[in-house]
């Protein structure tokens, strides 16, 4: 990131959206040159996310300047303007249809299949040279594309020429070489003027007029082809990369059906605002983050949370943007601008941490600055001491410094790191698991530790009813009489037991005068005579319940677990117990973590005895009663013996999240430890930590496998080069073979398993 002098005046920040960028190498440019503008500072420069932004202290005037430097460099932007929204939508909403299909041919996957035409070509700018496919449909279609046809079309002209007319042979090559020379001259050009005169448009633009010097003018053709051939490649393999991420916004329809004054209209989705009614038809994607507020069906979150099942969501549930109904229509009272809504965040999310170096990108970027410029010495020093301390010939030395020259291109040096990264992130995104930045990916793949909250993480946030044991009554009846007690309670014990009666369709008879004995528990008249769910030891003091009862009840809550006696007419039914248990997938998740050969540890502010009792049933080490200051101070002792994950999702898990070398969030918790943490787990699965270790580490052995390769290929080739065996052709094949490789190595990290 370029920052420029400090300045007095107020400072704006500005965003543009810049067409052209496919690797690092762009992004340095831009930031390089802008920086250097006076009134201009913090420029940062997202090349995946095709995003530039800046602070200008003089925002209306310096739009032009900005946006006539980007053409100038070859990289056509324009202003975003504020409350703009970023998220591409459908093209239309997705409607039901009596088979309960729709538009938008919604498959299993939660995928939108789009068949709309291309709308054109990429913008053409001053400099003739464009860096990606733009809106192009095919790579033939591209400036990039055209290029290379022409250029194409250029060497089989002149060969033909040569055959037909051998005199002609070299004039044939000589001009092919220029004309295809032209439009990397220019850029060159313009680099140099602006700031930057070792770019490595300005390497390929000395070699061909070098062999062009020496009389190698069909090698110097074959170069320049090579070279557009493999910028060519980069703009495919840059647009597939960020087609992962710009395809969830494909997945928001643009009209929604508004529920107002017993009316349907259908309105523009970007118009919904917090507190609008919208009904979805079965079928239909959600346009908006809400609450279901009438009805009840399954929706399909796949495309959000990763999650393969639909979801059973009733009144009062949340729903995400872009999720499908698929079962019954269901009224829904939006929550969220449409620019903040699930798919806006995930896609801000992904974007910024994609524009975020992460530590071995900062390496490589700050490496590739004075490398190319030792480039260019080494290769003049191979030219130029042969001949001059040994009597070499010219020729040969100087096509021998020129293949070095093509070979030093850093092309797939540079965009080793920040590909596998940009991959890696995509895939998360896709899979439910958002980072905030290269940095925490490339953390994870590092940790010696992972800490765990408990409640809401490891358990699932609420208690439930494990155990109902019958002492003077039937199942049924302790159940009954205890939820008519409990009937409106707010308590989670309670509710459990409500909720415990309703899913076992328990009768549950009338209760009245309930009140609440503090301390002990709730009473009321059931059946015409009092009922009590009460602490076994009340029931013990008042002579209901005997000593074994409540040893039963004590081996029960030696188990971590909350047990009440349920009496009536003083006589005891039956104890029930209730614990917040743990996720399903908790204990596999925390056995595969050891298995990773990462430890794990439980830190909670829960009392003793539960905490154990649930860390014994998961199989890993406990710290309980901790405050949050605790919680910090065992974060730090943790850290002493390498990089240590918190995940939480409490607002007392913020300052561990913070403090931790990388905080995730689960993706149901509170807003503050979500905004604190480096990450979040949209399936609110314990699951999603094992995935994410998984992800990081195979991005950072796909980012040593790509590092290896540059530099490997170019070991090789720079031994060769030396002895006389690599042509010139085959100098610029061997830097664009290195870049195709690493960049398809990356791609693969779009498909990785790590379920």
């Amino acid at each position: 990131m370029a920052q420029h002098a400090k300045s007095t005046t107020p400072l704006t920040r500005m965003r543009f959206e810049v067409e052209g960028m496919d690797c690092p190498s762009c992004a340095g440019k831009i930031e390089r040159v802008l920086g250097r503008l006076p009134g201009l500072a913090n420029v940062q420069v997202n090349y995946a996310a095709s995003k530039l932004t800046l602070d200008a202290d003089n925002p209306d005037e310096q739009v032009e300047v900005i946006t006539g430097k980007l053409s100038g460099l070859g990289f056509p932007g324009k202003l975003v303007k504020n409350g703009q929204p970023d998220v591409p939508t459908a093209p239309k909403a997705a409607h039901a249809h009596g088979d309960g299909h729709d538009h938008d041919h919604d498959h299993a996957d939660g995928h939108a299949h789009d068949h709309g035409k291309s709308r054109g070509e990429a913008k053409k700018d001053e400099s003739g040279h464009t860096h990606d496919l733009g809106d192009a449909k095919h790579w033939w279609q591209s400036k990039k594309g055209k290029i290379v046809l022409a250029e194409l079309g250029l060497l089989c002209v002149a060969g033909l020429i040569g055959r037909v007319f051998p005199e002609y042979t070299s004039a044939a090559f000589i001009t092919a070489s220029v004309i295809g020379l032209l439009p990397f001259a220019r850029q060159a050009f313009k680099l140099a003027i602006s700031g930057l005169p070792f770019s490595i448009e300005t390497l390929m633009v000395v070699a061909a007029v070098g062999a062009l010097f020496i009389g190698e003018a069909v090698e110097a053709a074959v170069v320049i082809f090579l070279f557009s051939v493999g910028e060519l490649l980069e703009s495919v393999a840059a647009t597939k990369a960020r087609a992962g991420i710009k395809s969830l916004g494909t997945l928001m329809p643009t009209t929604a059906l508004l529920l107002k004054d017993g009316k349907q209209t259908e309105v523009p989705a970007a118009s919904l605002a917090p507190g609008d009614t919208i009904l979805v038809r079965p079928g239909d994607r959600v346009p908006a983050d809400g609450e279901v507020s009438n009805g009840t069906s399954a929706f399909n979150d796949a495309a959000i949370t990763g999650e393969s099942m639909p979801v059973q969501k009733t009144t009062g549930d949340q729903v995400f943007a872009g999720s499908i109904n698929g079962a019954s229509p269901v009224s829904i009272k939006v929550t969220s601008q449409a620019s903040d809504n699930t798919i806006a965040r995930i896609i801000r999310l992904v974007e910024e941490a994609q524009g975020s170096k992460a530590p071995m990108a900062r390496f490589i970027d700050d490496f590739s600055k004075y490398y190319t410029p030792l480039a260019m010495l080494a290769s003049a020093l191979v030219i130029i001491i042969p001949p001059f301390a040994f009597g070499a010939d010219w020729d040969t030395w100087i096509y021998r410094g020129l293949s070095l020259l093509l070979i030093a291109c850093p092309c797939a040096l540079v965009l080793s790191t920040p590909a596998a990264i940009a991959s890696g992130l995509a895939r998360g995104a896709r899979l439910g698991l958002l980072l905030k930045g290269g940095a925490a990916l490339e953390t994870l793949g590092k940790l010696k530790t992972i800490a765990f909250d408990k409640t809401g993480t490891l358990t699932i946030g609420h208690p439930v009813v494990t155990d109902v044991i019958e002492i003077g009554g039937i199942r049924e009846r302790i159940l009954g009489v205890a939820a008519a007690i409990e009937a409106g309670s707010s308590h989670p014990i309670g509710k459990a037991i409500i909720d415990k009666a309703t899913a076992e369709n328990v009768t549950v008879p009338r209760a009245d005068g309930g009140a609440a004995l503090p301390g002990k528990g709730v009473a009321a008249v059931v059946d015409g005579a009092e009922a009590i769910v009460g602490s076994p030891r009340y029931c013990k003091d008042i002579g209901i319940l005997s000593y074994g009862d409540l040893r039963e009840a004590s081996i029960l809550e030696e188990e971590g677990k909350t047990v009440v006696a349920v009496s009536h007419d003083n006589k005891v039914l039956g104890l029930i117990a209730v614990r917040d248990e743990p996720r399903p997938d908790a204990k596999i998740s925390i056995s595969e973590l050891k298995a990773l050969g990462v430890e794990t540890v439980m830190l909670t502010g829960d009392n003793p005895r539960t905490a154990k009792a649930i860390a014994s049933d998961l199989g890993l080490a406990v710290q309980a009663d901790l405050l949050p200051n605790q919680k910090l101070e065992a974060i730090g002792k943790l850290k002493e013996a390498g990089p240590v994950a918190m995940i939480g999702d409490g607002i007392n898990d913020a300052p561990a999240l913070a403090t931790a070398s990388v905080g995730i969030a689960m993706g149901g918790g509170t807003g503050v430890a979500i905004e604190t943490a480096d990450g979040a787990l949209l399936k609110d699965r314990v699951g999603g930590v094992v995935e994410m270790v998984r992800l990081s580490r195979l991005t950072l052995a796909n980012v040593r496998q790509n590092v290896t390769i540059a530099l490997g290929l170019k070991a090789v080739f720079l031994v060769t080069s030396l002895m006389g065996a690599t042509p010139l052709w085959m100098a610029i094949l061997a830097d664009t073979g290195a870049t195709i490789i690493v960049t398809a190595n990356a791609l693969r990290l779009l498909s990785a398993k790590v379920e």
